[in-house]
């Protein structure tokens, strides 16, 4: 598109210099001509003065001598000697014309111009005080009637070829300002059809790509509202079957043996991969986090605090011990609520279901300056092979368990350019932490901290609970 608008200022300019150049370069060599020849007849106009007075050679030469064509031999004088049919002729000067056109202009007294070597000549018919008529010659050579038409001529072609650049330029910036924004307006297309919910468009540019900018904009925001919206209907579906088939699990667990025991503890494991299939099926979008700015994603503290109230029931039920740490204050990251509220389901879903009653277990979250971490630990067993357990599908050895919780919480952190590692925490067992990227945020806590907190990513391996309360 950029290089077709070049090419039609070209075309159109090239057309309007051809249109005016050449007209006008004619133009200057007729004025040129014209000039010549003006000056030729002024230069006749001075001898005539003389002619009707004398008819004297030594007179006559000398008035020739006096004018400038004279003075260069480009003028002569023919003056009738008689005034018969066989009168001779008395010529003065170097004469170029030929004979027939001298004869012609003394018939007739008018003036005229011929065609010569090297040129062309004027015959000025002059009147003598006689009654007859004598013939002034002036010879203008070639050079003299194209004089000035060469330069003028190149003039205007440096013109004609400074407006054609001059339009290309133009158009080339014409261009880029309507090339650029389409051209970003398709990345973020193709941007936003990759799954990039982010890619926005910069509303720039001319009036209709502004507005194209804006309805893709908008449309942008619907598409992330709407998968949002999935998404939380998604969680909402996990939180509403997952933790009442924890509770059903528990007391299925205490009805003894039996029968009717048996079948409804095989119910409820029946119905437990059940929801495990709709929840694989609903997770299969990659998480979302938001485009950017400090007013998107969610409250950590804010998240953690209702997902706690939740659990705190039944932990209550089943004698655990619940400590939560790092909530006091907002800590904002770029994460949907829906998305943090189904990664923490997922950890402490586990934590009921692979551990005993009465374990206890503990959140903690940790606000520092490229980074928020939260760790979920037990007092548990822990897990027999946390490496295999962040891989999609593996339980990592806990019996009974499909591995998506943890592929959850894995692709959540990793959606912020985070991570998530599993380890022995100070309870004594399982000890996960959550590394939430803040992708340019700015936490709310001093530089300090988000220092010490990289340099514990630096170093690998597990965060130590004791150490990091102590920040």
């Amino acid at each position: 598109m950029r290089w077709a608008l070049v090419k039609v200022a070209v075309a159109v300019t090239v057309m309007v210099v051809v249109a005016f150049a050449v007209p006008l370069g004619l133009v200057i060599k007729e004025m040129a001509r014209d000039r010549a020849f003006s000056n030729a007849e002024r230069q006749a106009a001075a001898i005539a003065p003389t002619l009707s007075i004398t008819t004297d050679r030594e007179q006559l030469e000398r008035a020739i001598a006096s004018t400038n064509a004279g003075a260069d031999g480009r003028m002569a004088v023919h003056v009738p000697a008689g005034t018969g049919p066989e009168a001779g002729r008395l010529d003065i000067g170097r004469g170029r014309a030929a004979e027939k056109d001298l004869r012609t202009v003394q018939r007739v007294p008018r003036a005229a111009m011929a065609e010569v070597a090297g040129g062309s000549v004027l015959l000025q018919p002059t009147a003598l005080g006689s009654g007859q008529i004598a013939v002034v010659e002036i010879y203008v050579p070639q050079n003299e009637v194209s004089k000035g038409v060469t330069t003028a001529w190149l003039v205007l072609a440096g013109v004609g070829f400074a407006l054609i650049v001059g339009s290309v330029a133009v158009a080339d910036r014409l261009g880029v300002r309507m090339v650029e924004p389409a051209q970003r307006l398709a990345g973020a297309a193709h941007a936003l059809g990759e799954g990039k919910l982010g890619a926005r468009v910069p509303e720039e540019g001319p009036a209709e790509l502004r507005s194209a900018a804006i309805a893709f904009n908008s449309m942008a925001d619907q598409v992330v509202g709407l998968l949002a919206n999935e998404r939380e209907l998604a969680a909402d579906l996990s939180h509403r079957l997952r933790t009442p088939l924890t509770v059903l699990r528990l007391n299925a667990a205490s009805l003894g043996e039996g029968p009717a025991a048996d079948q409804t503890r095989a119910a409820v494991a029946q119905l437990e991969r059940e929801v495990d299939t709709i929840i694989r099926t609903a997770r299969e979008a990659k998480p979302q986090t938001v485009a950017a700015g400090p007013a998107g994603g969610c409250d950590v503290s804010e998240v953690v605090k209702e997902r706690m109230d939740f659990w705190s029931a039944l932990a209550e039920d089943e004698g655990r011990t619940v400590r939560v740490a790092g909530i006091g204050r907002p800590v904002r990251i770029p994460v949907v609520r829906a998305e943090l509220a189904a990664a923490l389901d997922a950890l402490l879903g586990n934590v009921f279901r692979h551990t005993p009653e009465g374990t206890a277990f503990s959140v903690d979250v940790h606000n520092g300056e490229d980074a928020v971490i939260v760790l979920v630990s037990d007092a548990g067993s822990g897990i027999a092979d946390p490496k295999a357990a962040l891989t999609r599908g593996n339980s990592g050895g806990r019996e009974g368990s499909t591995g998506l919780g943890l592929d959850i919480v894995r692709r959540v952190a990793e959606s912020t350019g985070g991570d998530v590692r599993i380890g022995r925490s100070v309870l004594g067992g399982t000890e996960v932490r959550i590394w939430i990227g803040l992708d340019g945020w700015r936490a709310a806590d001093g530089p300090r901290r988000g220092h010490r907190l990289r340099r514990r990513r630096r170093r690998g391996g597990c965060l130590d609970l004791q150490r990091l309360s102590d920040l």
